[in-house]
């Protein structure tokens, strides 16, 4: 998934044993059980039951199965029921034939028959349970799909992804909103308790949202995705997201490219110049030319762009006139009566620059002088303390970004806890 930026000892009780022996050995599409034990250790079939199985079992027997033959004896058995010992062994014998007629709708009703007889093994109840969900979910029966793989859950059963199962059954019958509330809170109860979230979960909970233009979802799984398994690939889908959905202007943009060219995940020339027409060579000339060598050392520009180069000639002639005249501007943003503007800027020429350190002092300065700008000068606050290796203090600055630049802070807060730690990308 990439995102671009866009038994009894009688004869007639060993049979019923073979049946279920034969009924769950491994069925097709679903997780491989062994043979469901019977928890009644002396199961008590009634006479009217043994005298209609016996017809079903021997059709079953027989060297060449007849479908059909066997389909029809079907309901004189499952009508003979008259105790839980003869529906245990009916859903057995009816697994027995869906898998020899391969018919995923015999299986699930024999399931459905031994787990409604109360005579499956405690061990096995929870597997059981998972197989009748996954059949049921196959067979397009969602919402009885979602009961038993809830009763696979309850049951202690977590093996074979009965959660994703559950999830995608509302993603089948379009209730998006549903399946993804419902897969938060397997994942919010998962980090809870410290256990591993499956990968699969979270990119399946980005691509829906995202498909369903659900874009706090998206944005939400997306944090998870590149906070529980960083990679290059997580990275640049959680900033191809939060670009197509956060409809942000371009300091925002500019802050977010900002992050992709540091995480590289920049990997397509349109990014490239999406980041220099936020960054602007009449304000942030410096950067602008290192984003344009960058992209053409990469061979994601093209060398003989005349739009390219003719943006980088431009900012090449004011990088030279903008360091001369940084010891006047970090002057006028010093001055007790600077607004916010001056200080602003002088920030944002020090970081552009390739001075962090300096930048810091006026995005501080910025920060606390309140007003429109503060959000911004925050999550520059935190890029300046980022890019000095200051990862803690950049975190904490991050999580102070309120308003639409959130979603951007949140991003970076959790890359630079990554750097912090270690973490490997």
């Amino acid at each position: 998934m990439i995102f671009t930026r866009l038994a009894r000892k009688n004869g007639a009780a060993s049979t019923f044993a073979l049946a279920i022996a034969l009924a769950t050995g491994g069925m097709i599409g679903a997780a491989a059980i062994e043979a469901p034990a019977v928890a009644q250790k002396k199961p008590k079939y009634s006479k009217g039951f043994i005298a209609a199985y016996g017809p079903l079992q021997e059709a079953l027997s027989a060297e060449a199965v007849d479908g059909a033959a066997v389909k029809t004896l079907i309901p004189s058995v499952v009508s003979a029921i008259e105790n839980e010992s003869d529906r245990f062994a009916a859903g057995g014998a009816i697994v027995n034939a869906s898998q020899k007629l391969n018919d995923m709708g015999l299986a699930l009703q024999g399931l459905e028959l031994m787990l409604q007889s109360g005579q499956v093994a405690p061990e096995q109840i929870g597997v059981v349970n998972l197989q009748a969900g996954q059949i049921a979910y196959n067979q397009k029966q969602y919402e009885k799909a979602r009961q038993y793989l809830r009763a696979a859950l309850d049951a202690g059963y977590t093996e074979n992804n009965p959660e994703g199962v559950i999830a995608e059954s509302y993603f089948a019958e379009e209730r998006d909103a549903e399946g993804l509330a419902y897969l938060e809170g397997v994942i919010d109860a998962r980090k809870q308790a410290g256990q591993p979230v499956d990968e699969s979960w979270l990119q399946r909970g980005i691509a829906v949202a995202y498909r369903a233009s659900m874009k706090e979802q998206a944005q939400k799984f997306a944090n998870w995705y590149v906070a529980d398994y960083p990679s290059e690939t997580s990275w640049r889908d959680a900033i191809a997201i939060l670009l197509n959905t956060g409809g942000y202007e371009n300091p925002e943009i500019l802050d977010l490219l900002r992050l992709g060219r540091r995480a590289g995940t920049l990997n397509d020339g349109r990014l490239y110049m999406e980041y220099v027409d936020a960054a602007d060579y009449r304000r942030l000339p410096a950067e602008v030319v290192s984003v344009i060598d960058e992209g053409k050392a990469s061979g994601l520009l093209p060398a003989d762009d005349p739009y390219v180069n003719d943006t980088r000639n431009q900012a090449a002639d004011r990088v030279a006139a903008d360091r001369a005249d940084m010891d006047n501007l970090t002057a006028d943003a010093r001055a007790a009566g600077a607004n916010v503007r001056t200080v602003m800027a002088a920030g944002d020429a020090l970081l552009s620059l390739g001075r962090p350190a300096d930048a810091e002092e006026f995005y501080v300065k910025a920060a606390g002088m309140g007003g429109a700008e503060a959000q911004m000068a925050l999550t520059r606050l935190g890029i300046a303390q980022f890019d000095q290796g200051k990862f803690a203090e950049a975190e904490a600055t991050f999580e102070k970004v309120e308003g639409p630049r959130a979603p951007i802070a949140n991003l970076w807060a959790i890359y630079a806890t990554q750097q912090d730690g270690g973490a490997a990308m």
